[in-house]
């Protein structure tokens, strides 16, 4: 009986880690983007949160302020919403 070679076995783990090797690569390669991309995602991703913090304020602000108008019966607070709501539909 013969055994198997050994040669043959070794060329094809030297293949397989070349390829995987080279599958190493091909992914850090798509996951690690160049400098200009990374500054522009980074510039895309701070204007969306800014935009989506104005706009989130804006939203609580304005329920706040309706909710407050709406307090009359309170004699401090509505005075002082009152105030709040004249002005702003002043400007």
């Amino acid at each position: 009986m013969t055994e198997p070679e050994k040669p043959a076995a070794k060329d094809t783990l030297t293949t397989e880690l070349l390829a995987l090797r080279d599958e190493v690569a091909a992914i850090n390669t798509r996951l690690r983007p160049s400098f200009r991309r990374l500054i522009g995602i980074q510039l895309l991703r701070g204007i969306a949160f800014g935009l989506g913090s104005v706009l989130g304020a804006t939203l609580v602000v304005s329920i706040l302020i309706y909710s407050l108008s709406s307090i009359n019966f309170i004699p401090i607070i509505g005075e002082w919403a009152s105030q709040i709501v004249d002005s702003i539909q002043k400007k």
